[in-house]
């Protein structure tokens, strides 16, 4: 996400940054190549042109602080920028006083809608929002036995009438559905329309008026760029959108539609999509992004998906053991591995580590496979021999390469790297650092 856009506007940042002195040309120079690189990025022109003007009149007294360098306080007020044409800060959905609150996805075919109720609704029962979906599309095929599957498989209540094409009358049985079951969230699955369609508008405006949703969420593919600022325009004309969902955003590396939608509509964006799973959804926060493009990092979502993955009795017995005599088995490292894929893939994690750079993660060959390689050498040991590795003779090593599907020589360098890897833990627990010893991480089979 964003790796084009980071790189190139980092390397400019940077060459500002190395600058003892910077002067009012300097300025001038840098701004002309973070003005060709957003335009790149396909953000619009008229937001480039009021982003750079609002950089370069605040730019004009960066000597102003003599404690700190003019390179990094242009960087500081780069970022201040950022998060105003991200947004400035957080929007939540917005729930009814008195439950249910009514979340209408709409967006053009193909966007993601139906997957992106299931992402939503999943997370919301997360949170204790207690939702309920319901299948509105009675255009596509098997659009309603579509968002079923998903149900089941999030375990969320859905209401489909594959007997009526009445869509206003679809989504208010749904809604007396929903209150049976006692949903505090309903998400209406719409179908897919062009925002120029006027019958299919039409439609989602007498849906709008019977139902008074508290939220119409437009569901929109970022990697369309300019296409979905057009695309939200049209449809927060003709029904005043309250926020945006941006799917597809792990495979867009330019980042135009994130960093033009909320300047052109003023429609908060409040969630994107991170991938195909059903918990690839995360929270849009204007600042933790900004960090990210200047590549400042973002602990505080890194710690997020850290308390979500992590089971807390778990890690406290990890804990413990790492500081007793005995140390790790490979029996805790499967569990602590385990744990760490509920992260989402190593890459997007690693990527939220400051000062990681899209050169960086590509040198590090990072391969979420590596993980499951490991794993299936793991599970090919038996209980005695995860618990005592020095067990595992050359006969054993042979087996244990059949039943994985690997070769001896990986299960060989994964012995000695776990070897390695339990006296860092040792030195760790006695010093609280790590000794002089070299870390393994980003070799071999094992993942860093």
């Amino acid at each position: 996400m964003f790796d084009e856009l980071s790189a190139k506007l980092n390397a400019t940042l940077r060459n500002l940054t190395g600058r003892g002195i910077l002067t009012e040309d300097a300025v001038k120079e840098g701004l002309r190549e973070i003005r060709r690189i957003l335009l790149e990025a396909d953000v619009s022109f008229d937001l480039t042109r009021d982003f750079l003007e609002r950089v370069q009149a605040r730019a004009v007294g960066v000597s102003a602080l003599t404690d700190v360098r003019p390179g990094h306080q242009l960087v500081k007020i780069v970022y201040d920028e950022l998060v105003v044409m991200l947004g400035e800060k957080q929007a939540p959905i917005v729930h009814a006083t008195v439950p249910p609150t009514v979340i209408l996805l709409v967006g053009l075919q193909g966007s993601g809608k139906t997957t992106t109720a299931g992402k939503l609704a999943r997370r919301l029962r997360t949170e204790q929002k207690a939702p309920f979906m319901v299948a509105a599309d009675v255009y596509r095929p098997a659009a309603i036995d579509q968002l079923q599957t998903l149900g089941r498989q999030i375990d969320v209540g859905v209401h489909g009438d594959t007997g009526s094409k009445d869509v206003v009358k679809i989504v208010r049985d749904g809604l007396v559905a929903a209150g049976k079951a006692r949903a505090r969230t309903v998400l209406v699955d719409t179908a897919g329309r062009l925002q120029i369609d006027d019958e299919m508008m039409g439609e989602l405006k007498r849906l709008k008026a019977a139902v008074s949703p508290h939220e119409i969420l437009l569901v929109a593919d970022g990697m369309t760029g300019q296409d979905a600022v057009r695309i939200a325009q049209g449809f927060h004309d003709a029904l005043g959108i309250t926020g945006v969902i941006l799917t597809k955003m792990d495979g867009d590396a330019r980042g135009g539609a994130a960093l033009s939608i909320y300047g052109v509509t003023h429609a908060p964006i409040k969630y994107i999509g991170v991938g195909e799973k059903l918990d690839a959804l995360e929270p849009f926060h204007p600042d933790r992004l900004a960090g990210r493009i200047l590549q400042q990092g973002d602990i505080l979502s890194l710690v997020e998906k850290a308390q979500g993955a992590v089971d807390e009795k778990e890690a406290e017995r990890l804990a413990k053991k790492v500081t007793s005599k005995k140390g790790l088995d490979l029996q805790d490292f499967l569990g602590a591995m385990r744990q760490m894929q509920k992260m989402g893939p190593l890459k997007n994690v690693l990527g939220l580590l400051p000062g990681m750079n899209p050169a960086m993660l590509q040198a590090a060959n990072v391969d979420d496979k590596k993980m499951k390689q490991v794993e299936a050498i793991v599970l090919s040991m038996t209980p005695k021999e995860r618990a005592n590795p020095d067990l595992i003779n050359g006969q054993r090593r042979l087996r244990i390469a059949k039943g994985s599907g690997r070769s001896v020589q990986e299960v060989n360098t994964l012995l000695a790297q776990f070897k390695q890897m339990q006296k860092l833990m040792k030195t760790v627990g006695k010093t609280g650092g790590v000794g002089g010893l070299k870390l393994p991480f980003g070799r071999g089979p094992f993942p860093g």
